[in-house]
């Protein structure tokens, strides 16, 4: 579903269109009217692309943040863990002190994967071609087709 802006953007576009000579207009009226329209279509379109272009940059600086934040947890985690697990594992079923450092390991990077996979994930399900504005261009292309023929 659009949103308001996106439908402001198309109803000045599809208003600018609207030309009404009521037989009066020149040629020149005519030309003036086109250029003016045109320049006015891609200022619209342009400004159109930026603000869905800044919308993907947004999703895909979150997605940058959680792939770094997990990295971070991770890291902090396999830290923490390792000092205190090891200790705990080796103390509580007499293993020695190398299985149980492998052991919570494992686990702290099993959960580090996780996280940085989701946010990865998250990332390549991003698309950065501002697909709105491609759509209205190409509609635009038709009108004009249309109006010229």
């Amino acid at each position: 579903m659009p949103d308001s802006a996106d439908v402001r953007v198309q109803e000045d576009i599809n208003r600018q269109w609207t030309y009404q000579n009521n037989g009066e207009g020149t040629l020149g009226d005519l030309l003036t009217g086109l250029t003016t329209d045109l320049s006015t279509l891609l200022r619209q379109e342009v400004q159109l692309a930026k603000v869905e272009t800044m919308e993907n940059v947004s999703h895909a600086t979150q997605s940058i943040v959680l792939m770094a934040v997990g990295g971070f947890v991770a890291y902090a985690g396999f830290l923490t863990l390792l000092v205190a697990l090891v200790t705990g594992l080796t103390s509580l079923f007499s293993w020695p002190i190398w299985l149980s450092a492998l052991i919570v390991g494992v686990v702290v990077l099993i959960i580090g994967v996780v996280v940085l996979q989701s946010g990865r994930g998250q990332l390549n399900s991003i698309n950065v071609v501002p697909e709105k504005t491609v759509e209205t261009i190409k509609e635009n292309v038709d009108m004009i087709k249309e109006k010229t023929s």
